[in-house]
């Protein structure tokens, strides 16, 4: 685990070694400097969690580093020494941002308490400024529509490997939504109060890949005009989220072993190894294994990073599930709108679930949201719908279930059950045009019983 860092600035050895003395034995780690011109580029290259810094010297006096210090990063707390203390100058530091004003000469305990104060301040602050941005984006299971038998295991599995320090791999075809149930897992994590940085590894060539997840040292290639901390060291403490993770270059994947292994990493151009605690958790379409067979990914990283595997299922085996989702984007999406929407017709709804959805929840997002664009009455028509999804044939989910053959026996046995179960009360409905009291007595269950299967099948 890395240590807070306080970087002390003082133009009297003195004073800096004591502090050092102090805090070091405190088990807080110190960088040090006796000239304040050289603060600036120590801000900037290494991030320290709290500035101690005298308010009068040569060159640049403490107020000068203390606007400085916010401009880098504005939960930096800063606390100023002086021996020519007046009520003056402390409210002038308050008011630009100290958190706290110590006049010398100070005692070993004012100068702990003082520090371990700021830096409470700063992990609250930080804590704060990413469950607002958690909130935001509400990432938790309630942003993931689904009740469907495949769903389900999903989200039981999501909640047992949250609880977890395992790196997790989830797959599944593009838009089953792989990203939101990463995001789900570090929401429901012990690790929540921390980032998730999530990285698009397919978007950057090699060079630029690297500097974005390792960092680089200023002046380590042309543009580097200064030094920038890596995503993995962004996500210390919290989740990295490597999407794409099969498109990672051949070069890149050795690296990033050793940093998964070593829990340290180099920035580009640094000789410094730096300690980083990130939770890994990565995400693919593609089957990786076969990519290690091909030797396009390396096994070791495989096992690496593939510690519990979580396998997304695709929309057209989530029996149940459309027009859930259906309503949720309908929500959504006609909010704001001067006639609001009801829900959709029954031809319409008989049409979404018909449809195959290759492009899965991504493309029912679309579609979901050009109707509501188009819909003129108070509810989705079919004639709001594209034609590729107004015309496509049923998909027969009863007679051709997929063979979930990375379960168990009973639990693939289970799995096909239910979705037989499904599509056969599905069909039952659409043949007596959603009359519940027909459908039961045609397959011969009371209606009681029928309603409870259509709402454990999400079927109304």
């Amino acid at each position: 685990m890395t240590r807070e860092r306080i970087l002390i600035v003082d133009d009297e050895p003195d004073m800096v070694e004591n502090c050092q003395r102090i805090l070091g034995r405190a088990g807080l780690r110190c960088l040090a400097s006796t000239d304040p011109r050289e603060v600036p580029g120590l801000l900037e290259s290494e991030r320290p969690d709290l500035l101690l810094t005298d308010l009068k010297m040569p060159a640049l006096d403490g107020m000068e580093l203390l606007r400085q210090a916010r401009q880098v990063d504005p939960q930096m707390p800063v606390i100023i020494l002086t021996a020519f203390a007046t009520i003056e100058s402390a409210v002038a530091a308050v008011k630009a941002g100290a958190f706290d004003y110590l006049p010398k000469p100070f005692s070993a305990d004012q100068l702990k308490v003082a520090v371990d104060r700021a830096l409470a301040q700063r992990r609250l602050a930080l804590e704060n400024l990413r469950l607002r941005e958690q909130l935001q984006g509400t990432y938790g299971f309630e942003n993931i529509v689904g009740r469907s038998q495949a769903m389900t295991q999903v989200f039981e599995l999501v909640r047992k490997a949250a609880r977890s320090e395992a790196n997790i791999l989830v797959q599944g075809e593009s838009g089953t939504g792989k990203e939101l149930i990463a995001r789900a897992i570090h929401a429901n994590s012990p690790r929540a109060a921390e980032a998730f940085v999530p990285v698009d590894c397919a978007s950057l060539p090699e060079p630029l890949l690297e500097s974005e997840l390792f960092g680089h040292e200023k002046g380590a290639f042309t543009g580097a005009v200064k030094t920038k901390p890596g995503l993995i060291e962004v996500a210390h403490r919290g989740t990295l989220l490597l999407d794409e993770i099969a498109e990672l270059p051949v070069g890149l994947q050795v690296k990033l072993l050793r940093a998964l292994q070593e829990r340290q990493i180099r920035r580009v151009g640094g000789t410094r190894q730096i300690d980083v605690d990130a939770r890994v958790v990565s995400a693919t379409n593609r089957h990786l294994r076969e990519e290690v067979v091909k030797g396009q990914f390396r096994e070791e990283l495989y096992y690496r990073v593939n510690v519990v595997a979580i396998a997304l299922p695709p929309l057209r085996e989530r029996t149940g599930d459309v027009p859930l989702l259906a309503h949720a984007f309908l929500k959504r999406y006609c909010q704001g709108r001067e006639r609001p929407l009801r829900g959709f017709d029954p031809e319409a709804l008989q049409a979404l679930e018909a449809y195959a959805w290759p492009g899965n929840v991504r493309e029912l997002q679309n579609v979901i949201e050009r109707a509501c664009a188009l819909a003129d009455g108070d509810a989705v028509t079919v004639r709001d719908l594209p034609e590729h999804v107004r015309s496509a044939q049923p998909v027969s989910r009863a007679t051709t279930p997929a063979p979930a053959t990375n379960l168990p026996l009973k639990e693939a046995k289970s799995r096909w059950m239910n979705e037989l179960e499904a599509a056969y009360l599905a069909e039952l409905l659409k043949r007596h045009d959603g009359n519940v009291s027909q459908a039961a007595r045609a397959a011969g269950i009371d209606r009681k019983t029928f309603h409870r299967l259509i709402n454990k099948h999400g079927l109304r």
